[in-house]
């Protein structure tokens, strides 16, 4: 009697333990959830306050966002991080902007060291996600060019480390926006823990090397913010508006990409309240959930 019991019990834990994952595995990818609203603290027509961000926000249904700052934000910043998270809103990502002309390792620009100041004081463990100003390449070598990136790179990840954060590096144009080049900056620094965040707005110059270039960065893969996308542009676009994203959305999700998947509010003038409800309605419209 005994045995059979053991036998009932194995044989119940074993199909829950199944069921368990196939439902995480067939996870809608779109869910609410999932997505991190981008570009909403520097492109807000509204200018709204911390406060009033973080309300959207939860107004929307979202539980996470990513912080892309510009330097009137700085007094506000620390603010704004710890309103986040007594809210229950994941800041997944602080943006830093990078110029190699002004910017060197141990000697930011002071908006630059108020991040990873600010990023000390709250305590904030999270991605940083750099972007470089395409300028300062234009007229180096491929080698130099690397040094240069290689050698702040693994400063700021030093740096991030110390604080329970990571380096992501954003496809920004130039040199150091092109996949090559990141998988090169990654390459010579292999003991660093370093991601790619790609964005599809990021990359109308080069979409004949989209799937090649997803297949490349799939291992270091952290984030895709997503756009509507026509090959001539607009550069933004709401979701669902373009000709070209719901493939390039598909082939990541046939490369087992899962996300988080970034919703841009990123358009000048723009309320981002308005424009991320409809990059949702959007996305969802392309890929509708299966009920």
């Amino acid at each position: 009697m005994k045995k059979t019991l053991y036998l009932i019990v194995l044989i119940i834990s074993f199909w829950s333990c199944k069921t368990s994952k196939q439902e995480s595995t067939n996870r809608y990818p779109f869910e609410k959830s999932n997505l991190v609203p981008w570009s909403i603290v520097g492109f807000d027509v509204k200018e709204r306050s911390p406060k009033a961000r973080i309300d959207m926000l939860k107004h929307l249904g979202f539980e996470r966002y990513g912080y892309g700052n510009r330097p009137k934000h700085i007094p506000t910043m620390q603010e704004e991080w710890e309103l986040a998270q007594a809210e229950n809103i994941k800041i997944d990502a602080v943006w830093l902007y990078l110029n190699l002309d002004k910017d060197q390792p141990n000697d930011l620009r002071d908006q630059n060291e108020a991040v990873f100041k600010n990023l000390k004081v709250v305590g904030l463990k999270t991605q940083i996600w750099i972007g470089f100003d395409p300028k300062h390449f234009e007229n180096l070598s491929d080698a130099e060019a690397l040094d240069d990136a290689v050698s702040m790179v693994s400063y700021l990840s030093n740096r991030a480390s110390k604080l329970g954060c990571k380096i992501a590096l954003y496809n920004h144009g130039g040199w150091a926006g092109q996949t090559e080049n990141q998988l090169k900056i990654i390459k010579a620094l292999p003991n660093t823990n370093l991601g790619v965040v790609f964005n599809f707005h990021h990359t109308h110059h080069d979409l004949e090397n989209y799937h090649k270039h997803i297949k490349m960065l799939m291992p270091y893969l952290w984030c895709v913010n997503l756009n509507g996308m026509k090959k001539d542009g607009p550069k933004i676009i709401t979701i669902g508006d373009g000709d070209l994203e719901k493939d390039m959305i598909q082939q990541l999700l046939d490369l087992n990409y899962k996300g988080p998947f970034g919703i841009l509010g990123h358009v000048k003038g723009g309320d981002p309240e308005v424009i991320l409800q409809e990059n949702v309605d959007g996305l969802w419209k392309l890929f509708p959930q299966n009920i």
